[in-house]
């Protein structure tokens, strides 16, 4: 299932909103730039996870973007609390450790994850879930929201408060 404006974000750009008219360029660094940190993101928060795993944790970045809980682009949302020790809505952003890509191969693979999520692929896997931790850890906050799925070793979670279009 494909679709090219998912709940008003730009697939060009990343970012909610209609499409501004901005120079193709600026369109281009913009999306080049949401590529990145979704990759980034997928890489350091998914890569021993299966493809369906990795668009599933892609995902909730996507449905991030599209609540207005949240800021309105994938890096908005990646970076968010980023700078804060453990404070940041994605541990890789803050936990003092540097981000180094080792592993090319793994990278490649979650990039292109990334590209075919801004380009509009739509897989619904979690439910409209806007928060997921791994197995390994319980968060306190995880008994507050409605569990949508289990996908290798992470755990889905929507807050019905906030529901988004892929939610629904």
């Amino acid at each position: 299932q494909v679709s090219k404006n998912l709940a008003g974000v730009d697939p060009t750009t990343g970012q909610k909103g209609p499409l501004s008219g901005d120079s193709t360029v600026r369109n281009a660094d913009s999306r080049l730039k949401g590529v990145v940190s979704l990759a980034e993101a997928l890489y350091f928060e998914a890569r021993g996870e299966t493809v369906k795993g990795q668009f599933a944790v892609a995902e909730v970045i996507r449905n991030r973007v599209e609540s207005s809980q949240f800021p309105g682009s994938f890096c908005g949302v990646i970076n968010q609390g980023t700078g804060r020790r453990y404070q940041c809505q994605f541990t890789y952003t803050c936990d003092g450790h540097k981000e180094v890509i080792r592993e090319k191969r793994a990278f490649e693979r979650v990039a292109k994850v990334a590209r075919l999520v801004l380009d509009g692929v739509d897989t619904g896997l979690t439910k409209g879930a806007t928060y997921y931790h791994t197995t390994a850890v319980r968060p306190r906050w995880s008994s507050h929201f409605t569990k949508t799925a289990r996908i290798g070793v992470h755990q889905f979670y929507r807050d019905d408060r906030f529901r988004t279009a892929s939610s629904e």
